[in-house]
């Protein structure tokens, strides 16, 4: 049985669209067309960067996201950027994780963060929900000089911890993430919390939850 839990930050743990939620009237009727290009652009930054072996901090692909997303939308009125860009810093938690983090913490299990984000936004985005103490380790994609999928990053849990691949579970909301830690050798749990049809059935997820109580269940 898995005795480490690694968690994927944005999407998993934080939700990444409550940024522009949060400015839906200022932006208006195109808020959500936004929010989900600036998040799959991110995500495609991530993923050329790493292909052309360039790298690049999560926060500066953060801004260049967001300038095309804003370009897709027509524009936004002046002051919404900055305000979008310091929320993204701060996101809201999910409301289940303090919970489900306490739950596992008295089963003695390790919880770690695996994230993309920069070793200081992750700060950031932790103390914001409250959650300062909640994890064993934070591990930044910084470490390793590449993003995920990119074996070189899931490795990163095994050395600091000096643990086999079958000791760790791997949570993430985003089905690449999954795709990469199953090729890895994790044990993983999609946490599909949009009910979103699966893909990657060569490298299948080991469990598929709505939320993250469902690690609880086993």
């Amino acid at each position: 049985m898995p005795t480490c839990f690694v968690f994927d930050a944005y999407g998993t743990l934080f939700d990444v669209h409550a940024a522009a939620a949060a400015e839906r009237a200022s932006i208006g009727a195109t808020w959500e067309k936004l929010s989900q290009t600036w998040r799959a652009k991110h995500l495609e930054y991530t993923w050329v960067y790493s292909l052309a072996g360039r790298e690049a901090s999560f926060w500066s692909l953060a801004e260049q996201s967001l300038d095309f997303a804003i370009a897709s939308v027509g524009g936004i009125p002046e002051g919404v950027r900055a305000r979008l860009l310091a929320s993204y810093r701060r996101m809201q938690a999910y409301p289940e994780v303090a919970v489900v983090l306490s739950a596992l913490k008295a089963r003695g299990a390790l919880r770690v963060i695996l994230s993309n984000g920069d070793p200081d936004m992750l700060a950031d985005a932790v103390s914001a929900a409250g959650l300062d103490g909640s994890f064993d380790a934070v591990i930044s994609v910084r470490e390793a000089g590449t993003f995920k999928p990119a074996p070189v990053v899931y490795r990163r849990v095994l050395e600091r911890f000096g643990i086999a691949r079958g000791d760790v579970s791997f949570q993430s909301s985003n089905r690449w993430d999954i795709a990469g830690a199953a090729g890895f050798g994790f044990h993983t749990v999609c946490i599909n919390r949009s009910a979103a049809p699966d893909e990657y059935p060569d490298l299948p997820a080991g469990r598929i939850v709505r939320d993250l109580h469902g690690l609880l269940e086993t």
